[in-house]
């Protein structure tokens, strides 16, 4: 059993509670190495199609890296290939994964939540990237993203100051998706999972990969002509068939996932 994280599976989705409410759900190398091993489980089990990532108690989703894990060292942390809570470095990471956050995200825990494809946010959310204000930088992938999924300027703002961001403001930048009362965040986020799970699950592979490997792109164009073996297989797939064919049937299709 998980010894830093709650794991539950609901037909096709999957929940994963980071379970340190004691240190505001912050990380430390052992429950990196330990969420990278439950991402890789869910990317594997075709049984499941997405994820919601959320943190235990009300104070926080994460508060990042466990700074008193990390002061006797002089080194970066150790961390899984796929990065901090296992999913900073999962650029390979196919199936969607949605970010419930229900309080605190600060430094890595910002960086968990833009590393996933969607942010649900509570009333009571609060982003920020502080490391510049301790001697450090938001090296797992905050920069990167942050920069990329809002306007330069705005992300910059946030940046160099370190400043915290509430849910509302979140929104208007345009990282969050969606703001809600605190006792709604996890009916919203299994809204949203559900959402996704009705549709195709080939279909959902295929546009999540065309969406982020068509950015490598300079042009549209060149976008829309590269190679994208999701496509192919969902092209290939039964499901492909099966849609339309239950369209014109009126009846609800019979995802196969093949």
């Amino acid at each position: 059993m998980p010894e830093f994280a709650h794991v539950e599976s609901h037909g096709r989705l999957l929940t994963v509670t980071i379970d340190r409410p004691e240190v505001l759900n912050a990380l430390h190398p052992a429950a990196s190495y330990e969420l990278a091993g439950i991402f890789d489980d869910f990317e594997s089990d075709p049984k499941l199609w997405v994820a919601i990532v959320t943190g235990a108690g009300e104070r926080a989703f994460c508060a990042g890296l466990d700074l008193k894990s990390q002061a006797a060292s002089d080194k970066l942390p150790d961390a899984p290939e796929t990065g901090f809570a296992g999913l900073t470095e999962r650029y390979g990471g196919a199936k969607p994964i949605i970010a419930a956050v229900n309080g605190i995200a600060a430094g890595g825990g910002f960086e968990i939540a833009l590393a996933c494809d969607l942010v649900i946010a509570s009333e009571t959310a609060r982003f920020s990237l502080p490391e510049p204000r301790i001697g450090l930088a938001a090296i797992a992938g905050g920069i990167h993203r942050l920069s990329r999924q809002i306007p330069l300027k705005h992300a910059m703002g946030m940046l160099l100051t370190g400043r915290n961001v509430s849910a509302r403001e979140g929104h208007e930048l345009g990282f969050v998706n969606e703001v809600v009362p605190a006792a709604e965040l996890m009916t919203t986020a299994r809204r949203w999972a559900d959402d996704i799970a009705a549709c195709a699950p080939l279909s959902i592979l295929a546009t999540k990969e065309l969406a982020i490997e068509g950015m490598r792109h300079g042009t549209v164009k060149e976008a829309m002509n590269a190679d994208y073996p999701a496509l192919e297989r969902m092209i290939r797939s039964r499901d492909f068939v099966e849609g339309p064919k239950a369209f014109v049937e009126k009846r609800k299709p019979d995802w196969q996932g093949r």
